[in-house]
This record gives structure tokens, sequence and C-alpha cells, in this order.
């Protein structure tokens, strides 16, 4: 059974869904762990420095198991280009280890959320 909030998101899913059938993403991704990295990395970041982020950290680590396995430490060095690095990796490690854990289970709730954020341009939010 689905809570209120839960329900009036999907709604407005729907209706961005109408509206915006086709919406191009702009950070380069393969999946939608790797979105939703993405995401997290372009909080007062360009779309353009995570492209060229993204790349070099996914390819150490592309999904959350090696993610955790990668630690905060070298996530942090990999990223921080992109500013905000030490909270940005502790996010990134955390969420891993969250999806670990729950096998996925919470992820595609998380990303119905993220991609409302998307479609509405809106930055992560703090």
């Amino acid at each position: 059974m689905l809570t209120n909030k839960e329900k009036k998101a999907n709604d407005i899913l729907k209706i961005l869904e109408k509206l915006y059938p086709k919406t191009p993403i702009p950070l380069s991704h393969k999946d939608p762990y790797t979105l939703l990295v993405a995401v997290v990395l372009s909080a007062q970041c360009t779309d353009e420095r995570v492209n060229k982020i993204t790349p070099l950290l996914f390819k150490e680590a592309n999904n959350p198991k090696k993610m955790v396995k990668l630690g905060v430490k070298n996530i942090e060095k990999i990223i921080r280009p992109c500013g905000l690095s030490p909270q940005k990796s502790k996010s990134i490690h955390t969420l891993s280890k969250i999806l670990v854990k729950d096998h996925g289970s919470k992820f595609q709730k998380i990303l119905k959320i993220w991609r409302i954020y998307l479609v509405l341009d809106i930055k992560q939010p703090q």
C-alpha cells in the first residue's frame, strides 16, 4: 500500500513522463547506479566536469560492491575535482553500502525520486 507521499510522487512522475517522454539526461551513465553516483557528484559542480570524472571513478568501481571496497579515501581522491569531495565521497560510499546490504530493494524508489529531480533540473537535495 502506497503512502500519500509515494502516491503523489507517482502521480507527478506520470505527468512528467507524459510532458517529457524523452528527456535527455546530461550526465553520462551506463545504468541506474552510475546515474545515481553522477547525480551525487553534480551538486555544486558542472555536468561537464562530472562527465570528466565519472569515467575515472567507474574504471575503479562501477557497482556498489566495488565502490564499498574502494573506500571513502580513494573515492575522495578521484572525485576531488568535482568539489565537496569529503562529503560526496562519504555519501557515495554510504549509499553503496546501503545498496549492497539491501540488495537493491529500495533502489527503485530512490531512482524514481531522482528521476523527478532530473526531469525538473533540480540539483541534489541537501
